[in-house]
């Protein structure tokens, strides 16, 4: 293993972390070397011995996540070398069970379960033992590295290398090998133990490097989330099994964890990865997640990345409508909105909000229902009552997106409908007294460019008390100047 020794004084500490990395790196690269001599000449004993050696650089503690990292992929590649030579040993008569049983005898633990994970791949591969009972020890036999980065690296490993035989529906590892369960399982299990010792990197090292330590963590979140990746790409994973196995599971994880990072990714990762219809069935659970997250973390946000990927579910797919008011998705979406909007602080920047009454309103006109201009309405009073206390606190940003959001029916529904919008000059009212004068001016050119005839008195006087700011002068404005 490369030593830390001989350090000049002078360096940055940048330039010890890419001192220590090359050094790292020349030691793998050397090792590597005679582990390839070996499996040329097919000396099993000199390529694990080797191998061991070459794995053994993993164990430094002194390089940062983002060095690791880069030293981790360095000896993956090598590692290529070592899982086609167990192939090849497979190929020709070689017992996998034994030569899985064989490196089990390698000095330091952390070689050695790189090693066994190594093996224990083309141990399902050939067949010789079920899938499902090579990645229930494997999983198990990890847990004896408990150093967080270490650990989350090993099992990024474990990850990578058993993503491809795991026993799926139609699968080849089906059957014998165990079903969609036992990946499902399996995979549940890697993630949450890395998902814990992800978190416990926050721990590591004195509070006032606690913001650089945020930013590594940040940088290796893919690493977590890869797990949940795979799980959404299970042919087996059906609705019922989300429902009530997954979802569950992962939820409970990312809740009980009660660290703002992972939290905010991990929900993010979850909207992301797992199918619209999924979402659909599961908004209850998804909502009361939201609502049990750490006060740091926005939910209005978690909240408002589901919103906008429904709302592109249903214009993308026009038979999608059927199932969404089937399970009152735009209800419990709306209440969810409302129980977000009541955790934020009054006088705080109201940005959030906005572009979370932005997102349910943006779903309502993608849903196009008969009754969809009655749930504007909802959505703009609930709207109007979020940012009531919010008012003094509007910024640009704020503001643009507000009008952005009262812009909106604008531009999909006829002027007299949403003339019809009671709640409409409620929003507008939020607005500072110039722009919402340009919003009034914007109103009456929409009216003028659509060449709408207004003949419903109750629409008439809808339209003045959306354009009041340009008929009438604010108060303690000084009286016009008359021109005698």
């Amino acid at each position: 293993m490369a030593q830390a020794s001989g350090i000049d004084a002078n360096l940055t500490p940048a330039e010890e972390q890419e001192k220590w990395l090359r050094d790292a790196t020349s030691s793998v690269k050397q090792s590597a070397f005679h582990m390839k001599r070996a499996i040329d000449e097919g000396n099993l004993k000199d390529a694990l011995k080797h191998s061991a050696a070459m794995l053994s650089e993993l164990r430094t503690s002194q390089l940062s996540p983002q060095k690791y990292y880069a030293l981790y992929m360095k000896a993956c590649d090598e590692m290529r070398y070592l899982e086609n030579f167990f192939r090849d040993l497979a190929s020709q008569g070689r017992s996998i069970a034994e030569l899985y049983e064989l490196v089990q005898h390698a000095g330091n633990i952390l070689p050695r379960l790189y090693l066994l994970i190594t093996v224990g791949a083309v141990f399902i591969q050939t067949k010789e033992a079920p899938a499902k009972d090579v990645l229930k020890d494997v999983v198990e036999m990890t847990r004896g590295v408990q150093h967080p980065l270490r650990g989350l690296f090993l099992r990024a490993y474990l990850a990578q290398m058993t993503k491809d035989r795991l026993p799926d529906k139609g699968s080849v590892y089906e059957g014998e090998g165990g079903n969609v369960k036992d990946a499902v399982d399996f995979l549940l299990h890697n993630f949450t133990e890395m998902n814990k010792l992800w978190v416990r990197m926050q721990h590591q090292g004195p509070q006032r490097l606690k913001d650089k330590r945020e930013k590594e963590r940040n940088e290796l979140r893919d690493l977590v989330g890869k797990n949940l990746l795979v799980l959404s790409q299970l042919e087996g994973v059906d609705l019922e099994l989300y429902q009530k196995t997954v979802l569950p599971w992962v939820l409970e994880q990312v809740v009980n964890c009660k660290d703002e990072i992972a939290q905010t990714y991990l929900m993010d990762a979850i909207v992301q990865v797992f199918p619209d219809e999924f979402h659909l069935h599961t908004l209850d659970a998804m909502i009361s997640a939201c609502m049990q997250l750490q006060p740091t973390v926005k939910a209005g946000t978690v909240l408002t990345l589901l919103m906008n990927r429904l709302a592109r579910h249903a214009s993308d797919e026009p038979t999608a409508g059927p199932l969404i008011e089937e399970v009152k998705a735009f209800e419990k979406l709306s209440d969810g909105a409302q129980k977000c909007a009541a955790l934020q602080p009054a006088g705080t920047c109201p940005l959030d909000l906005v572009l979370l009454y932005q997102a349910l309103m943006k779903f309502v006109v993608e849903l196009k229902m008969k009754d969809s201009l009655e749930r504007l309405d909802q959505v703009l009073e609930r709207c109007a009552d979020a940012l009531a206390n919010h008012k003094d606190s509007m910024t640009t940003k704020s503001t643009k997106e507000l009008v952005a959001l009262l812009s909106s029916p604008l531009s999909q529904y006829d002027v007299c409908d949403v003339l019809s919008l009671k709640h409409y000059p409620r929003v507008m009212d939020l607005l500072a007294d110039d722009v919402r004068k340009e919003m009034a001016v914007t109103i009456v050119k929409t009216i003028l460019k659509s060449g709408t005839v207004i003949g419903d008195v109750a629409q008439v006087e809808m339209l003045f008390e959306f354009i009041a700011k340009l008929i009438k002068d604010p108060e303690g404005a000084p009286p016009p100047e008359v021109d005698e």
